[in-house]
């Protein structure tokens, strides 16, 4: 407990992400470990709470879902506390990728990776001053996202997200963009590209099931930048079945790693998704905010995600 009575741990509950059927168990782990807990009830609620625990806080932790995780997150940043701060995931929501990525495998694991998992120093991605953990996405899947209800993910879990996505390809009209991506410290050179898009994803530390090839590594300051043209449409849609999403190469399919980028709409706004949650703007700067963020990892974090895991998994 803090000196003037807030407590050092705090975590922030989304009692309706996922199924819901959470709430229960994730209250009563939660005040095992000495949390007090806040319960969000509306938009908003998840930032406000991690902006206003976290300057007396050592651990907020975040219970719900990839957008929970994602205001939490912002929240820390927003209090200027993110050098102050470590960030926990327990994983409630539908997809969960985050969660997933740092080695979390479910309710109870969480809260031991909490207690007694390593903390790293990870990178986030900035948006037009809006902070993201896994990815960015315009396009397709972000129209896809922003559709896909609360009952829909409750009964098909991920699927839900899967079937939006198909479902919207035919009625999805492609994005006249320009992006410009900066020179890398690794030798990453700039690039522009200018063309109609059927989706661009920027990625933090985002993982494609299956796929080998655009993962991003969340310690190397680097943002995964890909562009798929509106030609891919159809192979996309085949492809992503038969191999996994971003298998192999294809001359629809740009990638680029950079330390930031500008995206600018050549006609209208277009929506992009920061974790889930939704952003409307005719130009996107985006930057990696190297190093940023402390997070408490389970042993099967990976920092490279594509290097193939060794001592069980442990890094």
């Amino acid at each position: 407990m803090g000196s003037d009575g807030a407590s050092d741990r705090v975590l922030i509950l989304n009692p309706v992400s996922g199924s819901g059927d959470h709430v229960d168990e994730v209250v009563e782990l939660a005040a095992d470990h000495g949390f007090e807990i806040r319960k969000t009830e509306k938009g908003g609620d998840a930032k406000r709470f991690a902006r206003e625990a976290a300057p007396e806080a050592d651990l907020v932790a975040a219970a719900g879902g990839d957008g929970t995780v994602n205001a939490v997150a912002n929240g820390v940043a927003a209090a200027d506390a993110l050098e102050s701060t470590t960030v926990g995931v327990v994983p409630a929501g539908t997809g969960n990728n985050f969660a997933s990525n740092i080695g979390i495998r479910g309710l109870e694991h969480a809260f031991d990776v909490i207690e007694d998992g390593r903390r790293r120093r990870i990178d986030i991605g900035v948006a037009n001053d809006r902070v993201f953990v896994n990815s960015c996405v315009g396009g397709i899947t972000a129209a896809a996202s922003g559709e896909t209800s609360s009952e829909s993910k409750a009964e098909l879990g991920v699927l839900a997200y899967v079937k939006n996505t198909i479902e919207t390809v035919g009625e999805f009209d492609s994005l006249p963009l320009r992006v410009k991506t900066a020179a890398g410290p690794n030798g990453e050179r700039a690039h522009a590209w200018e063309g109609e898009a059927l989706f661009v994803l920027i990625g933090n530390c985002r993982r494609f099931t299956g796929a080998r090839t655009a993962q991003a590594d969340v310690e190397d300051g680097l943002l995964e930048v890909t562009i798929v043209e509106d030609t891919a449409a159809m192979n996309l849609l085949g492809g992503a079945a038969r191999k996994g999403l971003f298998d192999g190469d294809s001359d629809c399919i740009i990638t680029r790693r950079t330390p930031s980028l500008e995206i600018e709409s050549r006609r209208d706004a277009v929506e992009y998704s920061l974790d889930g949650e939704m952003l409307e703007t005719e130009t996107l700067h985006l930057e990696t905010d190297a190093s940023a963020l402390e997070i408490a990892v389970g042993s099967e974090y990976r920092i490279d995600p594509d290097e193939e895991a060794t001592n069980g998994g442990i890094v």
